[in-house]
């Protein structure tokens, strides 16, 4: 039996999907934690904890959608026109972030008010429209031969919505719990705060998300409830509650790395379930990653380049967390 290149290219995507929620979910979530601070010393700190490493997390989303432009054109295709608004937005709000970013530091003080609240906006907005366009991929998208055949506005549904702030508690609780790790004193103590109530609200919406998800679709529900998936996907909601209740003691017993490693955990997670939900396709409700994806030349010649880039990314990401480890104290890390 050959390689099956789509499949290959579909866990590619999805790869670099996960590893952007990891990279840039956690400084999102200093964006979307600063109003929740007024002093400009601990925001300087949550800045910092992010700063050498914030622009190159972003490289992952390029990857993904280069490549679900290479492997998958029709779902590229179907997916841009269908979720034009938030993806658009999204991409506005991570440009606005990124130079607000830029000019807090270098800003009069007079004017860091206005690029702290812009760097703020900016990472609400993101991180919403990203938890706005995984909640519309799952309730699915109308397609009718080849092209996207439903309205402008089919994205907006309470569901969708839901899952944009579910995304927002994400996030924040991976910031909060990144703080932990990276910093000292009150505004370590003030993570450890946040990431307690933030657990409690994460673990509330993923109940809320997997409670609703089978009521969208009976072939969702089926795939989840039918024997003998059942039995096979039931460690799923197991290693949820596990995963919380070691990041509420982890929390509790003031640890500092296992409350950030277990919440990326806890999202893997819930990433999971949502693929298990869609599984395999990759246009719900009903174009599997074999209709939707490009010729087996085409996905050839794309892998000999990305199974040359993905180890030096992976090897520079990697170089950059470990030059960069440490706890972050007036502004740089010892």
């Amino acid at each position: 039996m050959g390689l099956d290149l789509v499949l290959i290219w579909f866990v590619i995507i999805v790869f670099g999907v996960l590893m952007y929620i990891i990279m840039d979910g956690f400084d999102l979530g200093i964006g979307i934690l600063m109003p929740w601070t007024k002093n400009m010393a601990e925001r300087d700190t949550m800045v910092n904890t992010v700063a050498p490493v914030w622009d190159g997390n972003e490289t992952w989303l390029v990857l993904g959608g280069a490549a679900l432009f290479g492997a998958f054109p029709l779902a590229y295709a179907v997916v841009l026109e269908a979720l034009m608004m938030p993806l658009g937005l999204m991409l506005i709000a991570l440009i606005f972030r990124g130079v607000a970013f830029e000019f807090r530091f270098k800003a009069i003080e007079s004017h860091r008010a206005f690029w702290d609240k812009a760097f703020i906006g900016g990472s609400i907005v993101a991180t919403f429209c990203q938890g706005v366009v995984v909640g519309a991929l799952v309730q699915g998208l109308q397609v009718t031969g080849r092209h996207y055949s439903g309205g402008a506005f089919d994205w907006l549904s309470p569901f969708s919505l839901f899952c944009g702030v579910g995304l927002l508690a994400a996030y924040a609780l991976l910031g909060a719990t990144w703080l932990m790790m990276k910093t000292e004193g009150e505004l370590h103590v003030k993570a450890q705060q946040w990431s307690r109530r933030l657990a409690v609200l994460l673990l509330l919406a993923m109940a809320i998300v997997s409670v609703w998800t089978p009521l969208l679709d009976a072939d969702i529900a089926a795939r989840w409830f039918d024997l003998p998936n059942l039995w096979f996907f039931l460690p799923v909601p197991v290693l949820v509650l596990a995963a919380a209740w070691g990041i509420h003691k982890a929390i509790a017993q003031n640890l500092h790395v296992a409350p950030f490693l277990l919440t990326l955990g806890l999202i893997f997670l819930g990433f999971s379930g949502l693929g298990i939900s869609i599984w395999p396709n990759i246009i719900p409700p009903n174009i599997s990653i074999w209709q939707a994806a490009s010729s087996l030349q085409s996905q050839g010649f794309m892998i000999l380049g990305t199974l040359l880039i993905l180890p030096i990314t992976l090897g520079y990401t990697a170089w950059s967390y470990y030059v960069f480890r440490g706890k972050v104290v007036d502004g740089y890390e010892h």
